[in-house]
């Protein structure tokens, strides 16, 4: 009886567990689907960025309901993805997953992700939006335009007042002068993006290509260029547009949207034109190329001729000399005429070349003293198109000027 009583009583005592199987069940129960892909907001305390490349920090929290803090780690893969570090006293949303690890008997948040809490929002939206606009298609690599090789109208929406513009202007100037239709816009700042959307459909068919352009700046300060009232103008713009945008490491969706991204603004400016010094190189060695090959080919006539005569040497062909004279004179008049005709040819192929270079040259009516008139970004071809107190910007073979229409007069007779 007392023996069967104390089995009795050791049978009710809780099973002794080792401390390996207590880590494994602790681990296990933390493996369910709620302590995945948690977002948890804190500040940063006690960070450190280890040789490896992992990322050691606590996530703490001071509030009404108490204090806590968690110890996090973020990877060495995951962490090159961050693109401003955290430091110390930062408000920071991290997204991840709860691990026990055995060996120091540490539960810790292991995280895939870290963005700043002011900011998580709007990456959160940009998220949603590129995902929205993708399944519109505005981002398809097939519906992309190519540019035209030989712009003569070339459009900015840009700030009229920032540096961006004066730098594209110079690069064109230099590279291959042609005309450059400002669309004036905000490039920052809470409407902006409806601003931008509005001078990317004023050009629309009025020029030959768009760029789309605006200095660094912050994630906040390049904001607008995600908007989608933006991504839609550029995908609906029939007109192809380089997006130049921050630096090389700033992408935005209109990067995306756009048929073409320069790392920056004078990139963009040297993409859009070729080099015209180097087209002129171009043509004249293409020139003395066809001219060498010309006359190598008559100089194997002629040698070809000489070899012909030396072998004509016996006395049984002298009956035949006539004859072969007489071939030989109709051989070299063919070939003259040949090489004439394909001489002729080659040279009004050069010529023609020549004339387009010289016709994409737009501004080579200005500087024979006509000027363009423009009112708000159109072109004015009538007097009826304008009225009294109009501001108008007309253009010269070496600037600009801006003026006020103080009378209009209109010929009848034309």
């Amino acid at each position: 009886m007392p023996g069967g009583e104390q089995a009795t009583l050791l049978s009710d005592e809780p099973e002794i567990l080792s401390v390996v199987d207590l880590s494994r069940i602790i681990r296990e129960r933390l493996d369910t689907p709620e302590l995945r892909g948690v977002r948890v907001r804190g500040e940063v305390t006690n960070y450190r960025l280890h040789s490896s490349g992992h990322m050691y920090f606590s996530l703490s929290d001071r509030g009404e309901n108490g204090d806590a803090a968690i110890d996090c780690v973020i990877w060495r893969r995951a962490a090159q993805k961050i693109r401003i570090p955290p430091e110390n006293g930062m408000d920071v949303i991290v997204t991840g997953y709860i691990d026990h690890y055995p060996p120091y008997g540490k539960t810790q948040f292991i995280g895939n992700e870290l963005i700043h809490a002011g900011a998580g929002e709007k990456y959160l939206l940009l998220e949603r939006w590129r995902q929205e606009l993708a399944k519109e298609g505005c981002f398809l690599e097939s519906e992309k335009k190519p540019l035209p090789p030989y712009p003569a109208r070339i459009g900015v929406v840009t700030s009229r007042t920032g540096a961006v513009l004066q730098d594209i202007r110079n690069i064109l100037s230099r590279r291959f002068p042609v005309d450059l239709i400002l669309s004036p816009t905000q490039v920052q700042g809470e409407y902006a993006h409806s601003d931008i959307s509005a001078a990317i459909t004023r050009l629309d068919g009025h020029v030959d290509v768009i760029i789309v352009a605006r200095g660094g700046g912050s994630f906040e300060d390049l904001f607008c260029f995600n908007h989608p009232d933006v991504i839609r103008a550029i995908a609906a713009c029939s007109t192809p547009i380089i997006s130049a945008i921050g630096h090389e490491v700033d992408v935005t969706l209109s990067d995306l949207a756009s048929d073409l991204r320069a790392p920056t603004p004078s990139a963009a400016a040297e993409l859009v034109v070729a080099d015209r010094a180097r087209l002129l190189i171009e043509l004249q060695d293409r020139r003395e190329s066809m001219q060498t090959t010309l006359l190598d080919r008559i100089e194997r006539c002629r040698d070809d001729l000489e070899e012909l005569r030396l072998r004509i040497i016996s006395r049984r062909l002298e009956r035949r000399l006539s004859d072969m004279r007489q071939t030989s004179s109709d051989l070299l008049e063919r070939l003259q005429r040949g090489m004439a005709v394909r001489l002729q040819r080659e040279k009004r192929e050069l010529e023609h070349l020549t004339t387009q270079i010289h016709a994409a040259d737009s501004r080579a009516p200005l500087r024979r003293g006509y000027t363009l008139l423009f009112a708000e970004g159109e072109l004015i071809r009538s007097a009826a198109e304008l009225k009294r107190s109009d501001t108008v910007t007309i253009y010269f073979s070496d600037g600009e000027a801006g003026a006020t229409i103080t009378e209009v007069h209109h010929d009848r007779d034309i």
